[in-house]
């Protein structure tokens, strides 16, 4: 394919040199974007009087045609093209001669490819955040149904304090939830139309800015034409937003590696989600998590390359920046691929309540309640919290649990424990009492999962 700047030339461009240049084979998932934005780019020629209102509507009319026939198959991609914007510009050309060719004035491929990936990625965006609320409402339901299923609360993967199951998922509700804020922000931040920044110094033509900024369904154009141009922000914050989410989706995967071996048992994968051994006939391999485990890093990857192509660019448009696609298509295409398998996979997993209850039992993670019954009854705490650690020390020398101890051995240490001491280190009550904001109390969470319920989820359930 000839090249729309090689006027300047007098030798073809080497074929490897085009190879390494061309950026159709990633940037083709742009064509739509393309299309669309040259249709309203060119209608505002046609409205402003800088091309004859006639051809607009002739090339209008011929790119709807050319973005028909790319969606059912009749044009199919030239990979021998620089790039998407030459590619169409080159087959409108081809069908209509001189009259095609009035489409790129007064604009250039540095604003126009700025304007594109804007485009696609804000819809990209929108998918994410639509993932994330059907991830978040898996985990409010799970939640829902495990409000009083007792399991350990771990430090250093140590057990430390009862919590339920349900106050566990909603930990990572809250983080989602974040993320969703993160992703909103990155849309707000980049809804700016870089469309009739030209080159880097905008144009002599009466362009209109405000018409292709709002028909774009961007709130402003963007108000300096070399930041415009030049400008990758969003792809940097898009890219972070993508890689802390997939942080969260990466700890979550952990958790439920450890949960569902034999180790743990707390909870079990269905068989769909769920993968065996070429040579072990009893293996359940939760292959899901390992691989979001593994794709996080992917995306942190990502996010790196990102940072490290900008941070020594001067203005405007260099040919570095059109590195950014391949890293947060790439990006985009994980975290959309991990966020749509990881539901289904916790929305269909068997939980171990007697399990959970049962690793509960062991930890003597009631300590702490121990302690605090003693303080309750007028002693000071540090001297609380050394009795109950010299009785821990006589559970495990007698191979047996607070709750299973005999009063006279309490009563050894102190004369302030009574046979209530042991409803008061009951692994139930110890998590119903904690009814502060945010903890593991069975009414506390069911608040928590009622507002997210009324904010995050509330578009769901209307549409439900």
């Amino acid at each position: 394919m000839a090249k729309m700047w090689q006027g300047r030339f007098k030798k073809e461009l080497d074929s490897k040199v085009n190879d390494f240049n061309s950026s159709i084979s990633f940037d083709n998932r742009m064509y739509k974007d393309d299309i669309i934005g040259s249709i309203v780019h060119v209608n505002m020629l046609g409205r402003q009087g800088i091309i004859d209102e006639k051809d607009s509507k002739i090339i209008a009319k011929e790119l709807t045609v050319i973005l028909d026939d790319i969606e059912n198959g009749k044009l199919q991609f030239d990979m021998t093209a620089e790039d998407i914007h030459m590619f169409i510009e080159a087959e409108l050309t081809k069908r209509l001669g001189d009259v095609g060719k009035r489409l790129h004035t007064a604009r250039s491929r540095n604003d126009q490819v700025a304007v594109d990936l804007r485009m696609n990625v804000k819809k990209q965006i929108d998918e994410i955040v639509g993932l994330i609320k059907k991830l978040i409402a898996v985990l409010v339901d799970k939640a829902e149904q495990n409000l009083n299923t007792v399991m350990p609360g771990y430090t250093h993967l140590q057990r430390a304090q009862p919590i339920t199951f349900a106050h566990h998922l909603m930990a990572y509700v809250e983080m989602f939830k974040r993320d969703m804020v993160r992703f909103f922000n990155c849309f707000s931040l980049m809804n700016e139309c870089p469309l009739g920044c030209g080159a880097l110094a905008t144009t002599t033509y009466p362009i209109d800015r405000d018409f292709t900024a709002e028909y774009l369904g961007f709130d402003n154009a963007m108000l300096n034409s070399l930041d415009g141009v030049s400008d990758r922000d969003y792809c940097m914050e898009l890219a972070n937003a993508i890689a802390i989410c997939m942080v969260h989706m990466s700890r979550l995967s952990e958790e439920v590696i450890l949960w569902c071996s034999w180790e743990f048992k707390f909870i079990e994968l269905d068989d769909a989600y769920s993968t065996g051994s070429s040579i072990m006939p009893q293996k359940k391999n939760p292959d899901i998590c390992e691989l979001i485990r593994g794709k996080t890093g992917r995306t942190i990857g990502n996010l790196t390359t990102l940072l490290s192509m900008m941070k020594s660019l001067p203005l405007a448009y260099n040919k570095d920046m059109q590195e950014d696609k391949e890293a947060i298509f790439d990006s985009i295409d994980t975290i959309k691929l991990c966020l749509s398998t990881l539901a289904p996979m916790l929305d269909t997993m068997k939980v171990n309540k007697e399990n959970m209850l049962s690793a509960g039992k062991k930890g003597f993670i009631n300590a702490t309640d121990c302690a605090d019954y003693l303080v309750k009854k007028g002693m000071p705490f540090r001297d609380a919290y050394k009795i109950t650690g010299t009785l821990v020390g006589m559970c495990i020398d007698k191979n047996t649990v607070l709750d299973e101890l005999p009063i006279k051995e309490y009563k050894s240490l102190s004369d302030k424990f009574e046979d209530d001491i042991y409803e008061a280190i009951s692994l139930e009550k110890c998590v119903k009492d904690r009814k502060v904001v945010g903890g593991p109390a069975p009414e506390v969470v069911a608040k928590h999962i009622q507002k997210i319920k009324d904010t995050v989820l509330k578009e769901e359930n209307e549409e439900n």
